[in-house]
């Protein structure tokens, strides 16, 4: 093989990551599996797409080797195919905040109208999660929280975080986390929050960027509610 067409060739390999990512839909795809594995029939929920159209796509990522999957009975799972996968999203996500103003536009745009502007230090917010200054919630879905969470958290899912405000100690301030700064789960925690009386903040670190840090993560159950973070 010729050197031009030898490079032409790996060119061509490395333009399929660039093909299978290059959709809205399987990006978010991505940033799910991020978080952990998942059925078909649960990424299609949390996405608001059919199942088979969910499944088109996860088949496009799966052919660029991006995801793997497990059948077991009549459903199948879907897992990011290396950690690796995962620090391309963060990357690709980063550079795009970086090089693209209308990323930064939007957010601010829909911040505003959230009322959810106030200056909130993120790196301030992080020392002091992880000095367990603060009570610290994970407001993600229960199996997110089992497949990875951040040390110290308590799983409050938001679907429960109303009937669970008398497990919360007020004494602390409450700083909630989801999946990531796009995520409106800990925006919507927050507000609950504050309308009941607590000291309420977002941190923006998921799982994800707290795992690229170089931090440890935990996973399986829980702390009790009320208990030291």
């Amino acid at each position: 093989m010729r050197p031009a067409s030898w490079k032409t060739s790996i060119y061509e390999q490395i333009a399929r990551i660039g093909q299978a990512t290059a959709s809205p839909t399987r990006l978010e795809l991505l940033d799910l599996l991020s978080q952990g594995a998942r059925t078909v029939e649960a990424l299609a929920r949390q996405t608001g797409r059919s199942v088979a159209t969910t499944s088109h796509h996860l088949q496009v990522l799966r052919r660029a080797r991006l995801v793997e999957a497990e059948k077991a009975g009549l459903y199948v799972t879907y897992r990011l195919a290396d950690p690796h996968v995962g620090d391309f999203f963060l990357s690709l996500r980063g550079l795009a905040e970086s090089r693209l103003a209308e990323v930064q536009h939007m957010t601010r745009q829909y911040l505003e109208q959230r009322g959810a502007l106030e200056p909130v230090d993120n790196n301030e917010l992080v020392r002091r999660v992880r000095a367990g200054e603060v009570t610290l919630i994970d407001v993600r879905p229960r199996e997110e929280y089992v497949a990875a969470h951040i040390p110290g958290a308590i799983s409050v899912p938001l679907t429960d975080l109303g009937k669970r405000l008398g497990e919360l100690p007020k004494r602390l301030d409450i700083v909630a986390y989801c999946r990531g700064p796009y995520c409106v789960m800990g925006l919507d925690a927050v507000d609950l929050l504050r309308r009941k009386g607590f000291r309420a903040h977002r941190m923006e670190h998921g799982v994800p960027e707290w795992r690229a840090q170089g931090w440890r993560v935990e996973t399986g159950d829980d702390r009790h509610a009320g208990g030291r973070p």
